[in-house]
């Protein structure tokens, strides 16, 4: 019977050593990569928040590595803080964050409740509150139905506007139970429904065609504008 020969293969050492060596390099250059630091930090879109804190709650403030930062987690970190109602972080080169907030929008002060009302449904206690807010006081008790209408319509307000208000208060009469009236800051009030709340926007203009007289503007009927003598 004859013999099998079995042939011995050599290993080729050097190409086996040259993938190494490859791996090698690039593992190390993905691990650096990895640890690279942000070295710019920018924030816009915030006007009373400052820039400090809003890097602290991004958690951004130390500088993180900048492949392993996400925006889904600076998102999360941002959008817990109840005066922020939409944060985005952009990626930029050389290594910088563009931090990109919405601030949410205080609304109006409840005196019923001594809160402040924010336009992403938080409200926030005044003696809790981080910051002072100049809004509308709401100065009675609205039912529960009609004061998330409510709370929606003046979310729909002008900020040039929202200013001229100083106090509103829920006034209902026999003919309609969502009427309220706006004590303005220049004198005048105002009339509205919550089915025409978004009139109010219009009262920059209207306020040129009064000739600086004072009086009750009705916008929730007829809208027409008694002069007080």
């Amino acid at each position: 019977m004859p013999k099998k020969i079995v042939e011995k293969r050599k290993i080729k050492l050097l190409p086996f050593l040259i993938f190494l060596l490859v791996l090698c390099v690039l593992s190390f250059s993905v691990y650096f990569a990895l640890q690279i630091r942000v070295k710019n930090l920018i924030v816009i879109g915030n006007n009373y928040i400052p820039d400090d804190v809003i890097l602290e709650k991004a958690k951004v403030i130390n500088y993180p590595k900048f492949l392993l930062t996400t925006n889904y987690s600076v998102r999360k970190n941002l959008e817990k803080y109840p005066y922020i109602k939409k944060a985005t972080l952009i990626k930029k080169h050389p290594l910088t964050f563009e931090i990109k907030i919405e601030e949410a929008r205080s609304l109006f002060y409840n005196m019923n409740n001594n809160s402040y009302i924010l336009d992403n449904d938080k409200e926030i206690k005044e003696k809790k509150s981080e910051y002072n807010f100049r809004v509308p006081r709401l100065l009675n008790y609205v039912p529960d139905k009609k004061y998330e209408s409510f709370k929606e319509n003046m979310a729909k307000v002008n900020g040039d506007v929202l200013s001229k208000i100083s106090d509103i208060e829920y006034q209902p009469n026999d003919y309609d139970k969502d009427r309220f009236l706006l004590y303005m800051d220049d004198g005048n009030m105002v009339y509205l429904t919550l089915t025409k709340f978004k009139m109010i926007n219009h009262y920059n203009e209207v306020l040129k065609q009064l000739e600086n007289h004072k009086g009750i503007l009705y916008l929730d009927n007829g809208n027409h504008f008694k002069i007080m003598e």
